[in-house]
């Protein structure tokens, strides 16, 4: 899975900087440019981490990142702020406010990208991690090769993602929209009865490898789609 990175920032020549050194790394950017689409933009989809500018329209990263510690569906999402404000206190403004790092403005791309896989390592290791496993499945994050007891389970890129994700979330919940955002991303506008499909397709092949194994996603009648 990419983790999947928010950029904040109105200035459209950082901006595009950005995102073009994010996606190279093989991380998915959302680009917004003001407070306001920023809120709207987490409530929609939660992202893995924030790359906020400190001076925004509308609301402040500052106080973007106050609101997101308060809500107890965003308050562990990382955030580092990015500013031309390098002063001490000002540092210590956005970190009491709840950033997890701080970088200033200039500062190249090789940095950026540390600085956001260090981040990631602490609040999020399971983009550190090569491997995710559950009853015996396991998936090689790096060659996309999915196994149970050591046989090669043959699946396509979108059964694929949709695994890797449901076994990432194990224990949760997740309905056909919010599935279609996770694992198809948010520009793709497709049924969202797409997933049962896909989710048919993946259950046939696990049947298939072994009797039962199929049970391992479970319907979640009004909800959506689980791995316990």
């Amino acid at each position: 899975m990419k983790p999947y990175i928010l950029v904040v920032e109105d200035e459209a020549p950082i901006s595009t900087m950005i995102q073009y050194n994010l996606e190279k790394e093989d991380f998915e950017v959302e680009i917004v440019e003001d407070g306001e689409d920023a809120l709207y933009s987490i409530e929609e989809r939660k992202p893995d981490l924030i790359l906020m500018d400190w001076m925004i329209p509308s609301i402040t990263g500052v106080e973007i990142c106050a609101r997101i510690r308060k809500n107890d569906d965003t308050r562990n999402v990382p955030v580092i702020m990015v500013t031309a404000r390098g002063e001490e206190d000002d540092r210590l403004v956005g970190l009491e406010a709840g950033a997890d790092d701080y970088i200033v403005k200039p500062f190249s791309p090789k940095e950026l990208v540390a600085r956001i896989r260090a981040v990631l390592r602490r609040t999020r290791p399971v983009f550190d991690e090569k491997t995710l496993e559950h009853n015996g499945v396991v998936i090689d994050l790096n060659s996309h090769r999915v196994t149970y007891n050591g046989q090669i389970l043959h699946l396509g890129p979108t059964e694929f993602r949709l695994l890797a994700f449901l076994m990432e979330k194990k224990g949760k919940v997740y309905s056909r929209d919010r599935l279609l955002d996770e694992v198809w991303g948010m520009d793709v506008y497709v049924e969202n009865r797409t997933v049962d499909v896909h989710i048919r397709r993946l259950r046939k092949t696990l049947g298939e490898t072994k009797s039962g194994l199929d049970d391992m996603i479970k319907t979640v009648r009004s909800a959506g789609y689980m791995i316990e």
